[in-house]
C-alpha cells in the first residue's frame, strides 16, 4: 500500500489595489469609518471636536515615532500636549485659541529640547529637530484644529460634510480619470502613480461635489462650492505629496499599521489636513 501524497491547495490571493493594498480590508475599514462619522454628525455634532482630538493625538504620535526611528530627537510629550490645546481651545476661543496654544506649544517646544540633555552639554542637531518639530505642530495638530473649528457654526455638520465630500471626490475623480486616462505623470519622482490627466478628473468631480454640498448642506449658495472645490482639489493633492516626500525621506512605505488596507491613521489624514484649513477659509470669507 502506496502513501498517498496530498496536495498542497493554494491559497486564494487576497484582491489587491493598484497602490498594493488589501482592497477588501481597505474597503471594510473606509466605510466602517465614513458610517461612524456620518452619524457622528447627524445624531451628536459637537462629538466632533473629541473625534479630532484624538485622531490628531494618533497621528502626531505615528510621525513621532517614525522621525525617531530615522534619528530624530521630537519632544512629544509637550507636542501631545499643545496639540490636545489646540483643537480642545477652539470651543471657547475659536481661531485664537488654536492659534495660541500653538504658538506656546512651539516654545514650550523649544525650550524642552534644549534641555533634554541637561544644561551641562549642547544638544545634538539642535536646529534640525526644532525646526522638524514646529513643522509637525503646524502640521498635524494646528491643521486638524480648522477641521474643528467647522463646526461650531449653526450649519457646522454641513461644513464638515463639505469637507469630507469634497475630498473623497477629488480622491475619486483623480483615481478613476488616473486609471482610465492617466498618460503624464505629475510628480514622478515623488509619486509616481499621479498624473495630469487624474488632476483634471480630480478638479471636475471635486468641483461638481463641492456645489452640490454648499447648495443642500449649508446656507450658501452653489457658486461658493466652486472656489472650495479647487481649493480642496490643491490642498488634498499637495498634502498628499507632501506626506510622500516626507515617508520617502524616511524610507518607509506607511506613518503606521493602524488601520488595515490604509496604514497609518496619518496615511488617510495626508489630504483632508490641509483641506480642512482650506475649507475653513473658504467658509469664513464668503459665507
Amino acid at each position: 500500500m502506496t502513501d498517498q501524497q496530498s496536495t498542497p491547495v493554494a491559497e486564494k490571493p487576497v484582491k489587491t489595489s493598484r497602490a498594493g493594498r488589501n482592497l477588501p480590508a481597505a474597503l471594510a475599514v473606509g466605510f466602517g469609518l465614513g458610517g461612524s462619522l456620518i452619524a457622528i454628525l447627524l445624531l451628536a455634532p459637537k462629538v466632533w471636536v473629541g473625534v479630532v482630538a484624538v485622531a490628531m493625538a494618533v497621528a502626531t504620535h505615528e510621525v513621532v515615532r517614525r522621525l525617531r526611528e530615522g534619528g530624530f530627537s521630537i519632544p512629544v510629550i509637550p507636542l501631545l500636549v499643545g496639540g490636545q490645546a489646540m483643537v480642545w481651545l477652539t470651543w471657547p476661543f475659536g481661531a485664537a485659541g488654536a492659534l495660541g496654544a500653538f504658538g506656546a506649544t512651539v516654545v514650550v517646544c523649544m525650550i524642552w529640547r534644549l534641555v533634554s540633555g541637561g544644561l551641562s552639554t549642547a544638544p545634538q542637531n539642535y536646529l534640525r529637530d526644532v525646526a522638524t518639530t514646529v513643522f509637525l505642530a503646524a502640521w498635524v495638530p494646528l491643521f486638524g484644529s480648522f477641521g474643528a473649528l467647522l463646526i461650531y457654526p449653526h450649519d457646522g455638520a454641513g461644513r464638515v460634510f463639505c469637507l469630507m465630500l469634497g475630498v473623497v471626490a477629488s480622491d475619486v475623480g483623480g483615481y478613476t480619470a488616473g486609471v482610465l486616462f492617466g498618460k503624464h505623470p505629475m510628480a514622478p519622482a515623488i509619486s509616481p502613480k499621479k498624473s495630469w490627466e487624474g488632476l483634471v478628473g480630480s478638479l471636475v468631480l471635486g468641483i461638481l461635489v463641492s456645489s452640490l454640498a454648499v447648495q443642500f448642506l449649508t446656507d450658501n449658495p452653489w457658486w461658493v462650492g466652486v472656489p472650495l472645490g479647487l481649493m480642496l482639489v490643491i490642498t488634498g493633492t499637495l498634502g498628499d505629496l507632501v506626506e510622500s516626500q516626507v515617508k520617502r525621506d524616511l524610507g518607509i512605505k506607511d506613518m503606521g499599521t493602524l488601520l488595515p488596507g490604509h496604514g497609518g491613521l496619518m496615511d488617510r489624514l495626508d489630504s483632508v489636513l490641509p483641506s480642512a484649513v482650506a475649507t475653513w477659509v473658504v467658509l469664513s470669507l464668503l459665507a
